[in-house]
C-alpha cells in the first residue's frame, strides 16, 4: 500500500513537472500605441490577454504597456470601434517589443427614444392642449425678459452703424466748416464734451 501511494504521487509530480516545462514560454514587456486609421490616438482602450484575468488600459494618448507571454493572444476593445486581436510573436528572442495597433471605426445604430417631461404621454398630452402661449413674438419676449434687464442691456449697447456714420459725418462738417480760421474754443462743443466723458469713462485720465 505503502510503495502504491509513493507510486502515485511520483506520477503526479512528474506531469506536473512536465506540464509545467511544456508552458514555460518567454515573458515580454508587451507596449505600444492604439490609433485609428487616420493616426489619432484611441485612449481608454481596454487591452486584455484571452483566457486570462491580466490586462491594462490605454492612456489619453493611446500608450499601453503590459506584461505578456510569447503566443498570447492580445484582445483590443474600445467604445465606437470593432474588436480587435494581436497575437505575439512566439519567436522573439527578446524580452521587449512594441506595436502600433490600428482599430477601425464601427457605427452603433441605436433605437430612438421617445423623451416626455410628464410620466406618461396621456398627462403629456393633455398638458399641451391646456397650454397657453402669448399671441405674438413681442408678449413671449417681454416675459422671458425682465424690464430692468432690458434697459441694463440698452445702456450698455454700442453705437450701431448709423451713429457712428452720423458722428463721423459731424466731425468732417466741423473741421470743413473751421477749416483756414482759427479753431473755435470747445468748451461749449456737445461733440468735444461728449468725446471728454467717454475719455473720463474709459479711464484715459488716470494716472499710469
Amino acid at each position: 500500500m505503502r510503495s502504491l501511494i509513493i507510486s502515485l504521487f511520483l506520477v503526479l509530480a512528474s506531469a506536473a513537472t512536465l506540464s509545467a516545462q511544456g508552458d514555460e514560454r518567454n515573458l515580454v514587456q508587451f507596449s505600444g500605441v492604439v490609433v485609428t486609421d487616420s493616426l489619432l490616438p484611441v485612449p481608454w482602450t481596454n487591452i486584455v490577454i484571452k483566457n486570462s484575468y491580466r490586462g491594462t488600459m490605454s492612456d489619453v494618448f493611446g500608450y499601453f504597456s503590459l506584461v505578456a507571454q510569447e503566443g498570447d493572444t492580445i484582445l483590443f476593445s474600445a467604445l465606437g470601434f470593432q474588436r480587435s486581436q494581436y497575437v505575439v510573436p512566439d519567436s522573439l528572442g527578446e524580452t521587449r517589443y512594441s506595436m502600433i495597433h490600428v482599430m477601425s471605426r464601427d457605427t452603433i445604430m441605436l433605437d430612438a427614444v421617445d423623451v416626455y417631461p410628464w410620466p406618461s404621454p396621456e398627462q403629456f398630452r393633455e398638458a399641451f392642449l391646456n397650454l397657453r402661449l402669448p399671441d405674438d413674438d413681442f408678449q413671449l419676449t417681454m416675459r422671458n425678459l425682465s424690464p430692468a434687464e432690458m434697459v441694463q442691456r440698452m445702456e450698455n449697447l454700442p453705437p450701431d452703424a448709423y451713429q457712428s456714420f452720423q458722428y463721423q459725418m459731424a466731425l468732417d462738417q466741423t473741421k470743413l466748416y473751421y477749416a483756414g480760421g482759427t479753431p473755435p474754443i470747445n468748451l461749449f462743443n456737445p461733440i468735444a464734451w461728449a468725446q471728454f466723458m467717454q475719455a473720463w469713462q474709459n479711464g484715459d485720465f488716470r494716472k499710469r
